[in-house]
């Protein structure tokens, strides 16, 4: 199983390392995260100066009952694929959309359970598989063969029941916990499948979201974990996905949501003591700033054209630190507009046609700037307030 590359709920859940080394850190590509971007040249529609709620109903309605067929090279990551629409439907007020049953029982058929307590030594991880081509039968013994399920998967599988209003404290989170454990690497970092794989800040993040919902730390060394991000924090106050990586807006969001999701950092960062902050939130601040460019959109790292979804990575870390009156907000909304498809949805750029990756991260930007009809955002979870359960 190939790693997802995530900034939260990763979060760029829809592709691996390596495909975002080749596009989006090459000002001169477009990137291919799914299907729907890869009809540049098609003419851009007329602007809307509104939020056209009814079109993204639709939109992710569509998408509910079935995903076109360009999204068979994303099947590995199709609990990531559910997650942007069940809750992007929540967003915009039609949860009642989606059969909760249903869903919450396709959800659970992809956890992954150990067939005894012996086997939790075994250093398997025993979250929750992506997808059907990701999950292998049980041998003979009543063990599973290649386990490779997944934190990222693990993280958008719980958002899923967490939105749809599941009851969480029916998973066997205990197995689920004490195998995260061997995740979690000497240097506070964690791997994303047992079998190894890339270590950094998105799957810190999954760890701390993961633990943070379940309402359990006993997963993970939050010490250990805390050390590790701020290695990452770089000489102008972004953070890099590894310690000594060029600052980025998905590491950042990562970075600061983990911190906040430990206790290690509190409501309204900047107007509290910062000396006595365990990051240095003014540099940060600054370098955030920054990051809105000339045309009101946000971009992930320096020199680099805005993107719908730094909107969220970006925006949502002002709000963890207090700072997000400090956004031009009608800019921004000016900007996402342009990024908004008649198809209901957003692109990644102005005139590129819509991608669900970049839709629901168009809504949560959306209701970061509080659109009205929008349900509002818990920043460091990436999720809709969900008041009865308590984020």
């Amino acid at each position: 199983m190939s790693d997802t590359a995530v900034y939260g709920g990763a979060i760029d859940l829809e592709r691996s390392k390596e495909e975002e080394d080749d596009d989006d850190y090459d000002d001169d590509e477009e990137e291919d995260t799914s299907p729907e971007v890869t009809a540049q040249s098609s003419p851009r529609p007329p602007l809307s100066a509104n939020f056209e709620k009814d079109r993204h109903l639709l939109y992710l309605e569509m998408m509910y009952e079935l995903l076109p067929y360009h999204y068979q090279s994303q099947e590995i990551n199709r609990l990531t694929l559910a997650h942007f629409i069940i809750s992007g439907l929540h967003f915009i007020g039609a949860r009642h959309r989606v059969d909760k049953d249903l869903v919450a029982n396709w959800v659970l058929s992809f956890q992954a359970l150990p067939s005894n307590r012996v086997s939790l030594k075994k250093g398997e991880f025993y979250g929750f598989f992506g997808s059907r081509s990701s999950q292998f039968p049980v041998d003979e013994n009543g063990d599973l063969t290649h386990n490779n399920s997944h934190l990222a998967s693990t993280y958008c599988a719980l958002a899923i029941l967490k939105v749809i209003g599941y009851d969480l404290s029916t998973i066997d989170s205990e197995s689920l916990l004490l195998s995260m454990k061997n995740l979690q690497q000497d240097d506070g970092s964690f791997m994303p499948i047992h079998t190894g794989g890339e270590t950094d800040l998105r799957f810190v993040y999954c760890a701390a979201a993961i633990s943070d919902m379940l309402g359990n730390w006993s997963g993970m060394d939050t010490e250990m974990a805390k050390n590790y991000i701020l290695n990452c924090q770089s000489y102008d106050g972004g953070f890099g996905l590894i310690p000594g990586s060029e600052s980025h807006g998905g590491a950042t969001y990562c970075a600061i949501a983990s911190l906040r999701l430990m206790g290690f950092i509190g409501d309204d960062l900047l107007s509290n003591d910062s000396g006595s902050s365990v990051i240095d939130s003014s540099l940060l601040l600054d370098w955030c700033l920054q990051r809105q460019a000339s045309d009101g959109g946000f971009q992930g790292r320096t020199n680099k054209r805005s993107d719908t979804c730094y909107a969220f990575w970006i925006g949502a870390v002002l709000k963890l630190l207090g700072a997000d009156a400090f956004i031009d907000k009608i800019a921004l909304r000016q900007f996402l507009l342009t990024c908004q498809s008649k198809y209901g949805g957003f692109s990644k750029f102005p005139g590129a046609l819509p991608d669900l990756y970049h839709s629901y991260y168009g809504y949560t930007a959306f209701s970061l700037l509080e659109e009205p009809g929008l349900s509002p955002l818990c920043p460091e979870l990436g999720l809709p307030l969900l008041e009865a359960s308590g984020i």
